[in-house]
């Protein structure tokens, strides 16, 4: 680590030529000139993107001055050569004539919030992702200070996202559109979906639009995952980590005659290797295996595209005590087995003497069992859903009135059961929920809103209704004010949203009736871009407040060795606030900082206080580097995570420490191989004694779900990347 850390301090401190100059690039037709936003200019060794206005800075990497190449989609390509001499630049490229279509390509920042969008979305993209080891889906937030990820006990390997301090069951997780991870799959799921399958990634805060469904309660984060018709020729990547930990990946595809592409996603993971760091005697991580895969085709026609896709995996975890095996009568096992499987499609038509209507179709039909064991405790959880989503995209008059309306139904055929401490539960019902919706967007110069409700009829629970409203107001060119307002509903599952908090010995009292949780969101954000040292940087400060109407509340104070289960009587709420801010002190570096201050809290037994599990002020920085050849990639992300308010215990303590982690990773490009070498938790921060009474884990003190910090330490890994690019 040493090592690599001088690498870093040496590449940072070299000489670095900084004479800059600025232009700007525009197109030329008919006499007639306009600004180029994602034109392309570029050297044999450097490369810059143009931006909204057409403008664009660059460095000069040779003192005589540089020969560059312009280029933009329909236009003619040009050779300028940049000096010292002149230092601002405007370059013309002449229209080519007799195109039928437009396509507009740009090369996009690894992150950054949409400046279009009135939602507050980050856009992440794939290079974003490549910052971590990016295993799988819930690794793939570690430089995102929107979203966290949890681990949920000390026994199953199990991590929950978190979004303004709450649960993932109020995050809608999508693909392309599709509501994707729910349920059991909130917490167990998001680890069987590869990153090296998502192409990008796009967290939006508030409660979303009225067209992706009544669940999302706090956020919405949509993954879209390698198209058929852009994914490379082949892609492979391997990976080993200190802990036994292996993975590999492949990825191919591309067309198969002028209408049709398809590709194909595969992976293997495992774990064979027993870890106990800690000496409790239990392992730190479970034995794991992991099998998924997906296919999926595009279809591109005149007057409609479509796409389908198949998408299976399945997955074996074995943890607990060292040597235990899944349902051990001597020791204290853990078996985790989950299988899945479903079919997604999606086909939009287009209206050939309109071209601002289409009418859009989503389905999806999905399969998942999960059962396991903690302990002599079972569990057992089955899944049949099917989705259908149609929606009307026009407009009114013109494109600064556009009205979308479609309606949706989603049929869910549930089985719970638990059995805990000889107490059995069961949930069993059939949700039949159609719905019908519509939203107006109207674009002024500096004003943009949304205005959307949808109304879905629950056979179970009645009719709901949830409007939305959604603004954004550009105070100048570089100053965006945004604000959101929205309700939602789900129907939550005590017994599957719960599930890691049966890594203990603790009884369950289920006193709630099943009831929709709902919730209010609101909230509002400010994004300034701005130069520094002659570089794009950002600032955003957004704040959002949650308030629940009704709520499953899980109550881990109110009796000893109890787990209590209430609906919400009170108060029960969430403050969000938000400070990020992204600067490139100097060319290839980028440094992005954040802070997040949270205040979760709900009434327990009669008393308001803070929420078990939930820091109160994380912070992170994040640095990354590029070398000017691309060969070299280096970053580094640290984050501060403050004290956590923990489960009352007549002996224990009541709160966390604060604590701090740090991830750093090297890269190297060579040709059609990424080379890269990286470690997690680099000062070897580990919570001591996680599980408590570990030496009696059948006794009535056992408790594996006490956990605030990491488990594992030092974690060094390896990897290696393939790609061949396909051709055009």
């Amino acid at each position: 680590m040493k090592n690599i850390l001088i690498i870093i301090l040496f590449i940072l401190s070299s000489p670095i030529f900084s004479q800059n100059i600025e232009g700007e690039i525009l197109g030329i037709e008919n006499g007639i000139s306009e600004k180029i936003f994602g034109a392309i200019i570029r050297s044999k060794t450097n490369q810059e993107i143009t931006d909204l206005k057409g403008g664009f800075i660059w460095e000069l990497e040779n003192e005589l001055g540089d020969t560059v190449v312009v280029s933009a989609t329909n236009y003619l390509s040009d050779t300028v050569f940049f000096s010292t001499s002149q230092k601002v630049y405007r370059v013309y490229l002449h229209k080519i004539k007799g195109l039928d279509n437009v396509v507009v390509t740009a090369e996009k920042e690894s992150y950054s919030v949409s400046s279009f969008n009135p939602l507050h979305t980050e856009m992440i993209n794939n290079k974003e992702l490549r910052k971590a080891a990016c295993c799988n889906l819930s690794e793939s937030f570690e430089t995102n200070a929107s979203v966290d990820v949890n681990i949920t006990d000390a026994v199953s390997g199990a991590k929950k996202i978190q979004m303004m301090g709450l649960d993932g069951v109020y995050t809608q997780i999508q693909m392309e559109g599709i509501p994707y991870f729910k349920g059991v799959e909130s917490s167990f799921g998001i680890g069987s979906m590869p990153g090296t399958w998502i192409e990008s990634m796009q967290v939006t805060k508030g409660s979303g639009s009225v067209i992706y469904g009544y669940e999302p309660m706090v956020g919405l984060i949509n993954l879209e995952l390698k198209k058929p018709n852009k994914i490379e020729k082949a892609f492979f990547n391997t990976y080993i980590n200190r802990f036994g930990r292996y993975e590999f990946n492949f990825n191919g595809g591309g067309k198969v005659n002028d209408k049709w592409s398809q590709a194909s996603f595969f992976h293997y993971s495992g774990l064979s290797l027993e870890n106990d760091g800690n000496n409790d005697g239990f392992r730190d991580l479970p034995l794991t295996q992991s099998f998924a895969f997906l296919n999926r085709w595009k279809y591109i026609g005149e007057k409609f595209e479509s796409q389908i896709g198949l998408n299976a995996y399945s997955q074996k975890k074995t943890g607990g005590q060292i040597n235990a095996k899944q349902k051990d009568k001597i020791r204290y096992g853990v078996g985790l087995n989950s299988n899945h499987i479903d079919v997604f499609a999606k086909t939009a038509f287009f209206f050939e003497n309109n071209p601002y209507r289409s009418v859009g179709v989503l389905y999806n039909l999905k399969y998942q069992d999960f059962e396991g064991n903690f302990g002599n405790d079972l569990f057992r959880n089955s899944e049949k859903r099917g989705y259908i989503n149609l929606v009307y995209d026009g407009i009114i008059n013109n494109t600064n009135h556009n009205i979308k309306y479609g309606s949706s139904i989603v049929v869910i055929d549930l089985q719970q059961s638990l059995m805990k401490n000889n107490t059995n539960f069961e949930d069993n019902r059939l949700e039949i929920v159609p719905g019908v919706f519509g939203e107006y967007t109207f674009k002024g110069n500096r004003f943009t809103s949304i205005l959307g409700s949808r109304i879905d009829f629950h056979n179970l629970y009645g009719t709901q209704f949830s409007p939305r409203l959604h603004g954004k107001y550009n105070i100048t060119e570089t100053f965006t004010f945004r604000f959101s307002s929205g309700s939602g509903f789900r129907v939550p599952n005590f017994i599957s949203d719960n599930v890691s908090l049966m890594a203990n010995s603790f009884y369950w009292e289920n006193n709630a009736e099943v009831r929709p949780e709902k919730s209010w969101n609101n909230g509002a954000s400010f994004v300034k871009e701005f130069s520094f040292f002659n570089r794009k940087s950002q600032l955003v400060l957004d704040y959002y407040r949650t308030d629940f109407q009704e709520q499953l509340i899980v109550d881990r104070d109110l009796k000893e060795n109890t787990i209590v289960f209430n609906n919400l009587e009170g108060k029960s709420y969430s403050n969000a606030v938000q400070f990020e801010f992204s600067i490139e002190p100097i060319r290839n570096f980028k440094v992005r900082m954040a802070y997040k201050y949270l205040d979760v809290k709900a009434e327990f037994g009669g008393v308001e206080q803070s929420k078990v599990m939930v820091p109160k002020n994380r912070a992170f920085i994040n640095l990354g580097y590029i070398s000017r050849n691309k060969r070299w990639e280096i970053d580094l992300t640290s984050t501060l995570i403050g004290q956590v308010r923990l489960p009352n215990h007549s002996i224990l303590e009541k709160k966390s420490e604060s604590f701090s982690l740090t991830n750093i990773q090297v890269t190297h490009i060579y040709k059609k191989w990424d080379f890269y070498i990286g470690c997690e938790n680099v000062f070897n921060y580990k919570q001591v004694d996680p599980i408590v009474d570990a030496v009696n884990p059948f006794g009535s003190n056992f408790d594996a779900t006490r956990v605030w910090g990491p488990i594992m330490g030092q974690n060094v890994y390896l990897g290696i990347r393939y790609i061949i690019k396909k051709k055009g």
